[in-house]
């Protein structure tokens, strides 16, 4: 097949890691996937074009207003693409009615000026399916394709055993990790996330170790976010320094998951949108491939449907600092539920899982309404 996958590609933000992932598994399926655009020079791996024309499936991934294309190219798509070939797939939840969740909004008009209806309009004339990566759409006439997944050939320390992994874990120099806690995560709607995080750490942060904080916007609330009035890209310099994290600006997709594994724990964070709509993210699958333990900051149900039920070991309870510790206590049996939630995610959330279910909506003759 080919399919192009049609959106903004940035080395620092969104979806690059994924795609980069559907690329290299395509290739060895014997697809040819690329991006629609010209060549980008920060993302040599990632083939691009300008030509549609002989495309099996044409997917957009659509996150913010310019990850659809102008004029001409749009138009071109969408007069020699069939409907049934183009597929929208709505990764951040616009396809649905205004949901507010704390100061989290799926339609920010003061942001990017487009209310609910623009977005529905525009999602409809852009294809014949649309997709949303969570398992439960709320919309009848939405369907799930969860896209982010899981690459077990990409696991940086694959051990064989929790008690080997378990004594690499403590064993290793603090040089190679100098981190107690790694959360990797621009600052936009997660601060009301990440500080119970912090505050539970509190109590454990002398035995764990330091935490490092990398995205944009953790240092002080940003001057733009002041000047339009917008909630939630919120801060806490004070608490910051008085835990002694360390603050780093964003850094590129390909360095994630090295990072995470310079900490002994990697927190995952859904902000409250994803937490309501039930939405996964390239981070949801990836922090496991890490070499880490994850905490699941996220809701128990929600993690035994996508992690499975071993995963459930890694969700804190009301107090984060007390369950850190209580890993470190039982290292073994915190690996065991790592790589039972590995297997699990290889066997449930693959990428090439992922594209084979592109490869039925490719060949389908009608729009699918779901691919779970």
């Amino acid at each position: 097949m080919k399919i192009v996958l049609v959106g903004a590609h940035d080395a620092w933000t969104r979806s690059t890691a994924t795609v980069h992932r559907y690329v290299a598994w395509g290739r060895k399926l014997g697809h040819q996937i690329a991006v629609y655009g010209r060549p980008n020079p920060e993302l040599p791996q990632l083939p691009a074009t300008l030509d549609t024309s002989d495309a099996d499936l044409v997917v957009f991934l659509v996150q913010v207003p310019h990850d659809i294309p102008g004029m001409p190219g749009i138009a071109r798509m969408m007069d020699r693409i069939p409907r049934e070939k183009r597929i929208v797939l709505d990764l951040w939840g616009r396809f649905n009615e205004t949901v507010r969740i704390d100061h989290d909004f799926n339609h920010l008009e003061k942001f990017d000026g487009h209310p609910d209806w623009e977005w529905k309009q525009a999602m409809t004339a852009l294809g014949g399916t649309i997709l949303q990566p969570t398992l439960k759409p709320r919309r009848a006439d939405v369907g799930s394709f969860l896209f982010h997944g899981f690459d077990p050939k990409a696991v940086d320390k694959p051990f064989d055993s929790a008690k080997e992994a378990a004594e690499a874990w403590l064993a290793g120099d603090r040089g190679a990790r100098p981190y107690g806690v790694v959360y990797v995560g621009s600052n936009w709607q997660r601060w009301s996330q990440v500080k119970p995080f912090l505050e539970g750490y509190r109590r454990s942060a002398e035995r764990v170790g330091q935490m490092c904080l990398a995205g944009w916007d953790w240092a002080e609330r940003p001057g733009w976010a002041r000047d339009m009035g917008i909630a939630g890209v919120d801060t806490d310099p004070d608490l910051l320094a008085d835990l002694r994290v360390e603050v780093r600006m964003g850094i590129r997709f390909d360095r994630v998951v090295p990072l995470l594994g310079q900490g002994l724990f990697a927190p995952v964070i859904h902000r409250p949108l994803f937490k309501e709509l039930a939405l996964v993210t390239n981070r949801t699958f990836e922090t496991f491939e890490a070499d880490c333990v994850p905490v699941l900051m996220l809701d128990r149900n929600f993690v035994e449907v996508i992690y499975g039920p071993a995963a459930l070991r890694l969700v804190p309870g009301e107090d984060v600092g007390a369950h850190l510790e209580s890993l470190l206590d039982d290292p073994e049996g915190a690996w065991e539920a790592v790589l039972e939630t590995r297997a699990y995610l290889a066997q449930h959330h693959s990428i090439d899982g992922r594209l084979r279910q592109l490869e039925e909506l490719a060949s389908a003759d009608v729009p699918a309404k779901a691919a779970s």
